[in-house]
């Protein structure tokens, strides 16, 4: 029950920032494709960029992973109300049922979503099962990263960034990365993790400041300059 109502209260106070942000996507050309004809992939983004990135996917279905932990069952269940769905397992917990999981889903016409470094860390390390996924499915992956011109970092493991109201918030993807069903996982793990901190370091250059200590400033691949209020 308590669980329940903090999901609401939290969906509510996402939808309700959500309304007062200025949202400008850049580089989204190819996602908003896949996304009119239906043709599959996998998002993925740094635990640190969760908060408003329901909204960086516009496509008809998709289901993240997400911890079995006490934690994991709030996300998820606030995350229903924003119309995700989850299917629940990580690296840590129940990881072998929620793979099964989103692998069966991808196979019945799903996106899926992971955020590599969850549910604990390392900060900004990808963990194999986003690499695995797009092995089995053939998916692309595709990075996403979320920067504000005014933002708070939380003091938790992922310094979780949570954009200010009436702030500009860039949404930026990078470029996507296939992996090959009998490739060098190593080589796709160290390219995955430079493409979402590439589109992390572009997004917080587009917002005008750095959120994190250990990114840098870089440049992105392309920007569509698409505005939503």
């Amino acid at each position: 029950m308590k669980t329940a109502l903090i999901s609401f209260l939290a969906a509510n106070l996402i939808r309700g920032l959500r309304a007062t942000v200025r949202l400008r996507f850049h580089g989204d050309e190819r996602v908003r494709e896949w996304e009119r004809t239906e043709t599959r992939f996998i998002l993925a983004f740094w635990h640190r960029h969760l908060l408003l990135m329901p909204y960086a996917y516009q496509g008809k279905r998709i289901s993240v992973l997400i911890s079995q932990s006490r934690d994991g069952e709030l996300i998820a269940r606030t995350v229903a109300r924003l119309g995700i769905d989850s299917s629940r397992g990580s690296s840590s917990r129940g990881g072998i049922a929620g793979m099964r999981s989103l692998l069966r889903k991808a196979a019945e016409g799903w996106d899926i979503a992971f955020t590599p470094d969850g549910p604990r860390g390392p900060l900004r390390e990808v963990q194999p099962g986003v690499i695995l996924a797009a092995a089995a499915t053939g998916l692309p992956i595709q990075p996403v990263a979320i920067a504000a011109s005014r933002a708070k970092l939380l003091r938790s493991w992922d310094r979780f960034l949570v954009p200010l109201p009436f702030s500009k918030v860039h949404i930026v993807y990078g470029e996507p990365l296939t992996v090959e069903r009998r490739g060098d996982l190593g080589v796709a793990t160290a390219e995955l993790k430079r493409r979402l901190d590439g589109a992390a370091a572009a997004a917080e250059a587009l917002a005008g400041s750095v959120v994190g200590s250990t990114q840098a400033k870089g440049e992105g691949d392309g920007d569509s300059g698409a505005d939503s209020r």
